[in-house]
């Protein structure tokens, strides 16, 4: 288990209702949870990825701690704008799609 952090933008209230039940919200749209597993990890983001399909202009990002990945993190991305993570030098980062 790891700290999961969750960053939204233009997500309705029925995403971040669902956030504040499961993690702690520390800032509009910030949710973050100590010790999130990694199946709960992966049933909060299906739920949230399938509610947001329904809001235009949302956009959610979920970071948790990941050693077998470059950097040591694992990231989602959902939303606009389109992003794709490339590994350059043994780091993450990010590059605007279209």
């Amino acid at each position: 288990m790891s700290m999961t952090i969750v960053v939204t933008r233009n997500v309705s209230h029925r995403i971040r209702g669902f956030l504040a039940s499961t993690m702690i919200e520390l800032a509009p749209g910030t949710y973050t949870a100590p010790k999130m597993s990694p199946t709960v990890r992966e049933r909060v983001w299906t739920v949230i990825n399938e509610w947001a399909i329904l809001d235009a202009e949302s956009s959610i990002v979920m970071v948790w701690k990941d050693p077998t990945m470059p950097g040591g993190q694992n990231v989602r991305i959902f939303g606009t704008p389109p992003l794709e993570l490339v590994e350059i030098d043994g780091l993450l980062v990010s590059r605007k799609t279209d």
